[in-house]
């Protein structure tokens, strides 16, 4: 079995080679898809560069389609660098883009929940997630690294199980690495008889509505400040 060292660097390899050149392989031809939202986080640190201390939000979808992520925590140095239809894998894998160049005093990670739709196991997201840590932990020492748990979404209700146990493997992880947190937005988005709660989420039954987007800003406030 590789090493989870073996591994970084395989990945960070690949997302090199991502950068350099789109089409020189076939995991860079697939990450193509990731092009404009690239362009995009490069042209904004072209015109405004992002000041190092900060607090990153990273991952999928529920961190790019949260427009008033800035306003909401108004007063903190917060900067949203969300792709959507990402995966853990792919923050990892892109990570000298998405973390490094910032040097964030804290780095959020919304991931796994696609993962999870597109047939990875729960400890396959633990491992990506694992080697996103080493790698952070590589570059940036003193960064902080929160995991945001996965969400129940009522459009995913066939997957709740294996999102509880990827989140219970993630805490404990973060449980036993220091500077790392793991932030439970899964259970205050459950009913009292475990469902999910609909009314925090858009006609879709998978992305968060404002109030979702309020109960998320309740439960990480304290994780930032």
């Amino acid at each position: 079995m590789r090493s989870r060292h073996a591994v970084l660097a395989l990945l960070l390899a690949a997302g090199n080679a991502c950068a350099a050149d789109p089409a020189s392989s076939a995991p860079a031809v697939a990450d193509t898809q990731w092009a404009a939202s690239f362009a995009a986080f490069d042209q904004a640190d072209r015109l405004h560069a992002p000041a190092p201390g900060g607090i990153l939000f990273i991952g999928s979808s529920s961190i790019r389609l949260w427009n008033d992520l800035e306003t909401r925590f108004k007063d903190l140095p917060v900067l949203k660098r969300g792709f959507g239809g990402s995966r853990m894998i792919d923050c990892t894998r892109h990570l000298t883009r998405l973390v490094v160049p910032y040097k964030p005093r804290i780095v959020l990670v919304y991931a796994g929940d696609n993962d999870l739709a597109e047939g990875r196991s729960p400890r396959e997201i633990l491992d990506s997630f694992t080697v996103f840590v080493e790698g952070v932990r590589q570059a940036l020492p003193e960064t902080r690294i929160a995991y945001i748990s996965i969400k129940p979404s009522p459009a995913r209700y066939s997957l709740i199980p294996q999102a509880r146990v990827t989140n219970a493997l993630i805490k404990a992880y973060t449980e036993s690495v220091p500077n790392a947190d793991y932030i439970d937005v899964f259970t205050p988005m459950l009913t009292a008889d475990g469902m999910p709660r609909a009314e925090l989420f858009r006609s879709d039954a998978l992305h968060l509505n404002d109030a979702g987007y309020a109960l998320w800003t309740s439960v990480i406030s304290s994780h930032v400040r």
